[in-house]
């Protein structure tokens, strides 16, 4: 990754900089004016922008161009260059977002530093943008349960419909699954997929990110509304919205129109509202954090997503889907489970729900071996616990779950009462003392659990 785009008026700079840093291995191309640039920044986004703030009989000078190039491209960096710099030109690129500013004449390894740096944080912005692309992997709805198909025919019948949906549930029980499975089978599949998560931007920045702006330049920025027109928006964490923000989503909902932020001019929208939740809207209306006509609005069709502790029937499913899927997305080995594996993770307490069983099995699919099956013992992680009626019991053996109670008790007596007698150093009388048995019941005991009074573990 090596495409510099080099955007000054004279020619003999232009030529001096894609001379240097052709020599130090990167790709050059080059522009003289903002309509060229930009026309180039569009068809293919450069690693790295250097560009001259002042340009000769061009539309744009490079202050504009940088505005225009952190709208749209933010991944960009921009290294700005000019003969008549200054201190206050300096200050003003770097805050509409310049990455550096060199004055000409520029010395040659100030440059050099400058572009490496640049170009580093360039390849971090890339490597973050695969990374965020590999974690937004589509997954698929699976079960086998009646809970899961009724879940399925409700959503199959929402999504034949126009009507804005509210999907509430528990974090990591599937919610933006949901969504996206209303979205692809909906007419609003020919437009796009957007999703905005209320909760990871501040109220300014959530404003701007739905509504887009506009400035005094008539520089542009399209919302996130605008950007789903004819498609679906799907709202997560909808609870987090704020009450002012609420008031104008409202007006969108009401008029199909809306204003970007620093224009007084309505743009039409055309699109699907679907709204996520992991907390109680009723609740939050009581609390006057919520706005009741807003939740009518929105939940005009209710979907509840199940707990994964709700449907363990679908654990054994899902477990075996993650590993095709995962297996498949790492370049890692396919994996059976044993029986024994199964049966465990049914008996797991689930709070991340499908989420958590999810990176459980891609942890042990990157661990494990790649050769065996997967087995209970590989599931045994601090942070899962096994499904009780009281929390205080955090841990049992794996392999008590393939058992019947009987032979599960008469297990958890022969390894407890070797315990108790190792400590002891094998004295039964001081063992029968501490677990409260005559000495005659204890030896009956051992008998009937096979162990021999003098066995040590």
């Amino acid at each position: 990754m090596s495409d510099i785009l080099i955007v000054d008026d004279e020619k003999d700079i232009r030529e001096l900089i894609s001379e240097i840093l052709t020599d130090e291995g990167y790709s050059t191309r080059s522009s003289s004016n903002s309509a060229d640039c930009l026309n180039q920044v569009s068809n293919a986004p450069p690693d790295l922008l250097i560009l001259d703030i002042w340009l000769k009989d061009s539309g744009m000078d490079g202050i504009d161009i940088l505005k225009k190039v952190k709208i749209d491209y933010p991944q960009v960096p921009v290294v700005i260059i000019s003969g008549h710099g200054n201190i206050e030109i300096a200050v003003s690129a770097i805050k509409q977002g310049a990455y550096d500013f060199i004055e000409k004449p520029f010395n040659l390894e100030q440059l050099l530093v400058v572009v490496r740096r640049a170009m580093e944080t360039s390849s971090l912005r890339q490597e973050n943008k695969k990374l965020k692309q590999k974690d937004m992997v589509d997954f698929e709805l699976k079960g086998e349960s009646s809970i899961f198909r009724n879940l399925m025919s409700n959503l199959d019948k929402v999504s034949r419909a126009n009507s804005r949906v509210l999907i509430s549930g528990s974090s990591g029980s599937g919610k933006e699954t949901a969504a996206r499975y209303i979205h692809s089978n909906s007419k609003q599949a020919v437009g796009d997929f957007v999703l905005i998560n209320c909760s990871t931007f501040d109220e300014e920045d959530l404003e701007r990110t739905l509504f887009g702006f506009e400035n005094h330049d008539g520089i542009q920025q399209v919302g996130a509304l605008e950007k789903a027109e004819g498609g679906t928006i799907y709202l997560d964490e909808i609870s987090e919205l704020p009450m002012d923000l609420q008031g104008k989503l409202l007006k969108v909902l009401v008029d199909n129109r809306l204003n970007r932020l620093g224009s007084d001019k309505k743009v039409d929208v055309n699109l699907r509202f679907i709204s996520g939740t992991n907390t109680d809207l009723l609740q939050k209306i009581d609390d006057k954090k919520f706005r009741e006509d807003l939740f009518h609005r929105l939940s005009v069709v209710p979907i509840k997503i199940p707990n994964l502790s709700d449907r363990i029937d679908d654990i054994p499913v899902l477990a075996k889907y993650f590993v095709g899927k995962l297996s498949s997305i790492n370049g890692l080995a396919y994996r059976e489970f044993s029986d024994e594996a199964l049966t465990f993770l049914q008996g797991l307490k689930w709070p991340g729900n499908i989420r958590q069983l999810k990176n459980i099995i891609e942890r042990v699919l990157i661990l494990g071996n790649p050769s065996e099956q997967i087995s209970s013992d590989e599931l045994i992680i601090p942070e899962v616990k096994l499904q009780d009626n009281d929390d205080s019991i955090d841990s049992i053996s794996p392999e008590l779950t393939n058992m019947s109670l009987r032979e599960a008790r008469e297990a958890f007596e022969r390894n407890y009462l070797l315990l108790q007698i190792n400590r002891f150093g094998g004295n039964i009388s001081k063992t029968a003392t501490f677990v409260e048995m005559e000495r005659s019941a204890l030896h009956r005991k051992l008998k009937s659990l096979g162990i021999n009074s003098g066995q040590k573990i």
